[in-house]
Order: structure tokens, then C-alpha cells, then sequence
């Protein structure tokens, strides 16, 4: 263990002090619009904790080599026939679009950074980037840590060039096949739909409507809909008299073929619009049936995959098994070191401990279309909620775009699985603790 591990691990043992400047954090949610911050906050009194997360360099490093490994495995044509293999028929629809906001989320183990699970359509990127600016040196130890000017290289305009770079890729597809031509240039990205299921009932609305600020300010219309107010006709995607160029997918209903969500599964089949991420982009990296794939060696080699990557893949990836109905005995036997997730799950529903979970739950999980992951238990962060200190568990997220992180934040909470129930916990900032530090 280096000295910045171990530097980073004492930080989130001992540094219990409040870093969230709480005036800077109103100031900046009021700029969308008078009152926001209230509205965001009232609801949602645990969506930030009021303290950061300490994360060393060499972990930084190692989960950006992992994330560059899985890209690599994902880009080869044997894998991605593999994994379609299982995949809804609507995944198998060719796009150039890589899909924005992977999120690759991780545990600190005893062995460093191990990869729970990658997500598509990662909620909390952009409240992450502006609770980043949020932050005050509360000690020496964090003014040490906190970034200088980012200039324009900030997340926000990270975020904006990757939705437009999703639109130059694939635009030109479109402009190739003649199905729009609007323009000798190719096509202009002017109005953006962000969609989700009752918008204004999800927990993390609030970002929806940062996300509309965000492309206004770039100087294109953006609208916040449900689905259902979508319709495909004329060989385009209409909301209203508006006509749709790209679709920020938010459902969760990755192959889109739930009957609300009709009009994006027709223009995502027709390329009517731009719709990411989508649904071959869930299927090539979240079904959690991949991360069988992904641990077994063989396979792997079999596809022509380097020494190197297996290797990567193998020391940071929990080993991974498909449950069978026939793998009941010894499963159960194990149960209390294993992690059971639905292969089309998210944000940890239907997951479950093997050692809290009950035989009743179990033969459900037997019954239905489940993995078993080695488990790794998240590391802490210690804190102090008035007087009593108060252990929280931590995972972090990188936030990733065609290979590249583009940030990383923590979750903080208590219970079995992440959620946003608990005081003090929430989105973290993290600050990276530098190779060296701490070093005498």
C-alpha cells in the first residue's frame, strides 16, 4: 500500500470536517431560477452530503485502466456478438453514437478499485460537477486537495462536447444514407428532448432542468417531456410543432419496448433522431450478464483478447457467474459471500446480499434472470452528524464517454444497497490525493 493510499484511507477515517459551502451551493441553483434551490432541497435533504471523499492517485489510474480495458474487449466483433446474442432485438440496430454517460461504478476492496457494475443513462453528472464548485478548504488537508481553475476544460463543457460529438457521428450516418439532408454541412443540432418516465416525479429532476439551462446557454432549444408526449411521423421525432434532433434517454426501460415508449423505439429503428444512450449501448456494456463474460479468462483469450487486458480484467472485475436453477445447492451454500443483481436491473433494485438474503427471496432469485458477483463491501467514510460520529459506506462513479473519464463522484450512505435515505450521506465530491503524498 502506497503512502497516498494510505493517506486517502486516514482522510476518510479521520477528517470528519463539513466542506460544503452552503451558500455557494444556493447561489449556484438559484442561477436556474429563483426559488430552485428551495425546490431542489426541500425534497431531497439527503441528494448531497455536506463533506468530500478521498480517493488516491494510483486508484484514479487503476480505474481509468480499466475502463480503457473493458472499451477494448468491447470494440472486437466476437464479443459484441456474444452479448447481442441475449439482447432485445431493438439493441441489434446499428449507430455510430457511442452513448453518453456510462457509468463504471466501483469499490475500494482489499485489493483496490474492483468494478461492481457499468450503467447506461448514470444519473448525478451534472449535480456532481456543480456540487464540485461548492466546496470550501475546511482544513488544511482538503485546501491541499481542492482543484484550481479548471478554465474550459470544466465537466459542464466536457458534457456538452460529448453530446455534440454523439451528433457529428451520427448525423453523418444519416447524411451517408440519405435519410436527411438537410444542408450541405449535414445537419444542425438545434433542439434536444430530455425524456424520462413523469419527468417532474424523479428524484433527480432537478438535473433534468440543469440539463435544459445547459443547452440553452449553447444556444439550443431544450425540452424536459415524458415519452408519451413524443410522436414519430414524417420520418422525424415531433414534440408538438417542434421537431426532435436528439433524445437524452433517461428511462429505464433500456430496450424502449415498454407500449409508453413507442414513438422513441420507432425513431431510434427509422434514425429519425439521435437517441442516447440507447439501446445497444446497454446492452454492450450494463446487461450484467457481461460481466460474465468479462471475468471468464478462456473466453476471452478464445476472442484474441491480450495477456495484459485479461489481467486488468481479472484483478478489478469481482468474479461473476450466471445463476441456474441447477446451481441452487451450491449457491446457497455460498450465499454469504456473493452479491445477487437482476441482468437488467439499476440502481441496486431487486439486488441482494447473499448474508441477509432469505430463502423465500432466494428461490425468487433462482425463478428469475439473475447473477451472482463475489462480494466486495464497499469502504467508509467516517463522519460526524452533530456530536456522534457516523460510519457511511462509499462507492465511486466515473462518469465515461468513449473510453475517456470525464469525473468522478461518491455516493455516501447506510443499509444494504445505495439510496438517498440517509443523513449525511449522498453525492460527494472527490478529491484525488496525489502520488506521494503523504510520504516522509
Amino acid at each position: 500500500m502506497t503512502e497516498s493510499v494510505r493517506l486517502a484511507e486516514r482522510l476518510n477515517s479521520d477528517c470528519h470536517c463539513v466542506s460544503l459551502d452552503g451558500a455557494r451551493l444556493e447561489e449556484e441553483l438559484e442561477r436556474v431560477s429563483p426559488g430552485f434551490h428551495a425546490e431542489v432541497m426541500g425534497g431531497r435533504p439527503h441528494l448531497f452530503s455536506a463533506s468530500t471523499a478521498f480517493v488516491s492517485a494510483e486508484h484514479v489510474a487503476r480505474m481509468a485502466r480499466l475502463v480503457a480495458a473493458v472499451e477494448r474487449v468491447v470494440a472486437l466483433p466476437a464479443y459484441r456478438r456474444h452479448v447481442l446474442s441475449w439482447a432485445a432485438a431493438s439493441a441489434r440496430h446499428a449507430t455510430p453514437a457511442a452513448g453518453v454517460f456510462l457509468g463504471y461504478d466501483f469499490h475500494l476492496g482489499a485489493a483496490g478499485p474492483q468494478l461492481i457494475e457499468i450503467n447506461t443513462n448514470a444519473g448525478g453528472g451534472l449535480l456532481n460537477a456543480l456540487l464540485a464548485r461548492a466546496q470550501k478548504a475546511c482544513c488544511d488537508d482538503v485546501e491541499a486537495l481542492l482543484p484550481g481553475e479548471l478554465g474550459r476544460d470544466t465537466p459542464e463543457h466536457l458534457f456538452l462536447e460529448m453530446f455534440r460529438a454523439e451528433w457529428r457521428a451520427w448525423s453523418a450516418k444519416v447524411m451517408q444514407s440519405g435519410i436527411r439532408t438537410d444542408g450541405a454541412g449535414g445537419p444542425a443540432l438545434r433542439c434536444i428532448a430530455i425524456v424520462d418516465e413523469a419527468p417532474r416525479t424523479q428524484y433527480l429532476y432537478p438535473e433534468f432542468v440543469l440539463f435544459r439551462r445547459l443547452f440553452e446557454q449553447a444556444g439550443l432549444h431544450a425540452v424536459i417531456c415524458d415519452p408519451g408526449e413524443l410522436a414519430c411521423r414524417d420520418g422525424a421525432l415531433w414534440h408538438g410543432a417542434q421537431r426532435i434532433d436528439l433524445v437524452y434517454n433517461r428511462l429505464t426501460d433500456f430496450s424502449l419496448d415498454a407500449p409508453a415508449n413507442a414513438a422513441l423505439r420507432a425513431a431510434w429503428l427509422a434514425d429519425a433522431a439521435l437517441i442516447t444512450p440507447h439501446p445497444q449501448a446497454h446492452a454492450l456494456y450494463a446487461d450484467k450478464r457481461n460481466l460474465v463474460a468479462l471475468c471468464d479468462d478462456g473466453l476471452l483469450d478464445s476472442w484474441g483478447v491480450d495477456a495484459e487486458t485479461r489481467g486488468i480484467l481479472a484483478a478489478k472485475i469481482p468474479r461473476t457467474e450466471l445463476v441456474w436453477q441447477d446451481m441452487a445447492d451450491d449457491l446457497w451454500a455460498r450465499r454469504k459471500g456473493l452479491f445477487f443483481k437482476p441482468a437488467a436491473g439499476y440502481g441496486s433494485k431487486a439486488a441482494y446480499r447473499g448474508d441477509k438474503i432469505t430463502k423465500r427471496v432466494f428461490d425468487e432469485v433462482l425463478a428469475g434472470n439473475y447473477i451472482a458477483q463475489a462480494l466486495v463491501p464497499p469502504s467508509s467514510r467516517m463522519l460526524r452528524l452533530g456530536e456522534t460520529p457516523v460510519e457511511l459506506k462509499l462507492d465511486l462513479r466515473n462518469y465515461v464517454y468513449a473510453g475517456h473519464v470525464q469525473l468522478i463522484a461518491a455516493r455516501l450512505w447506510q443499509g444494504q444497497t445505495t439510496n438517498f435515505r440517509t443523513p449525511g450521506g449522498g453525492f460527494a465530491p472527490v478529491l484525488t490525493v496525489p502520488s506521494g503524498a503523504g510520504a516522509t
